[in-house]
């Protein structure tokens, strides 16, 4: 059964909603635009509409606003997050452009921002890609310095109850289970949030996106997943559209998601729809065990459209049109 949009007034950010029956009644939007995923979008959204709302390029606002979610300080995204099992907190990132360029580091560690990073593998090498070491290294040629080793104290705390039983098992929507508006914290006390992903549409209706994540919390040491991969996690055509995911990255590999939900616009299907096909492609996959994961993507397409897709209800995204709005929605779900 599928869930009804649910359209909220954040007014404790500041920020006002639009009217429900306006939003309700159309996703179509004008340009500019900026979506991003789960509620930790609100903050970063912001950012974003900061670089769109003066003519900026799609590309800096993607970088801009995801490096607010990388600059919180609790156990999510950026290096106050979980770490993995060894106890070392691992961060990955990409973003593409509208010329399809893009960047990537992965399993880099004691770099603030490495949504930064990845802008400069883009932008100052002739790679997409760099990882561990090497991405550390390339980072401080560029200028980036290494950050104190450590947990901070929240993670710390977190790594300390995750020891008594050492098991590795995410937890459908552990992004969206928090307090109302907490940003990133549990019902418990505890903090969990490992990814967010960001698309845009500039005033020249040039599209960019960005994606940057801590992985998934007690994780392997090594483990690299969705978020950092241009086709998985992150993909943008700007003939078509830009798409974005969210949740268990194996499993979002599997299926290339976020360019097949790109490919799927291209043939003329509505971003919501795109998503829903490649969702349900997923649920075929996996059969049963779909039950036991979370995955959601977002896109837009060339007309300023946006639309969402997750398997699990509990999914949410924030969308950012003007100075006036900033409205976090609940995606439709499959199962």
């Amino acid at each position: 059964m599928i869930e009804r949009r649910k359209f909220l007034q954040l007014s404790s950010f500041g920020i006002g909603a639009l009217g429900l029956s306006s939003f309700a009644s159309k996703n179509k939007v004008q340009k500019p635009i900026v979506i991003s995923t789960w509620d930790a979008g609100i903050r970063a959204n912001k950012a974003a509409w900061q670089v769109l709302r003066n003519n900026g390029r799609a590309l800096d606002a993607v970088e801009q606003g995801v490096m607010v979610t990388e600059n919180e300080k609790n156990c999510c995204v950026g290096l106050g997050a979980n770490p993995d099992r060894d106890g070392y907190v691992t961060l990955d990132a990409c973003i593409m452009d509208e010329f399809a360029n893009c960047g990537s580091v992965a399993f880099l560690e004691r770099i603030k921002h490495p949504i930064q990073v990845a802008r400069k593998v883009m932008e100052n090498t002739p790679h997409v890609f760099l990882v561990g070491v090497g991405a550390q290294q390339f980072a401080l040629s560029q200028g980036f310095v290494l950050e104190k080793e450590g947990l901070s104290d929240d993670a710390k705390k977190e790594y300390e109850k995750w020891l008594k039983k050492s098991e590795y098992k995410p937890v459908v929507n552990i992004e969206n289970k928090q307090q109302a508006y907490a940003p990133n914290k549990l019902s418990d006390g505890s903090w969990n949030h490992d990814t967010i992903g960001m698309i845009a549409m500039d005033a020249a209706g040039n599209l960019s996106g960005s994606c940057t994540t801590s992985g998934m919390g007690f994780k392997m040491r090594g483990r690299v997943g969705d978020s950092p991969i241009i086709g998985a996690g992150l993909f943008v055509d700007n003939e078509v559209g830009a798409a974005v995911a969210t949740g268990q990255g194996e499993d979002i590999i599997r299926i290339g998601g976020s360019h097949a939900v790109i490919e799927l616009m291209r043939q003329g299907l509505s971003p919501e729809m795109a998503c829903k096909k490649v969702i349900e492609r997923l649920y075929k996959v996996k059969g049963d065990k779909a039950k036991d994961i979370q995955a959601a993507i977002i896109a837009i397409n060339k007309n300023g459209e946006y639309g969402s897709y997750c398997l699990q209800k509990g999914f949410s995204y924030a969308v950012c049109t003007s100075d006036e709005n900033n409205v976090l929605i609940n995606g439709k779900f499959l199962i």
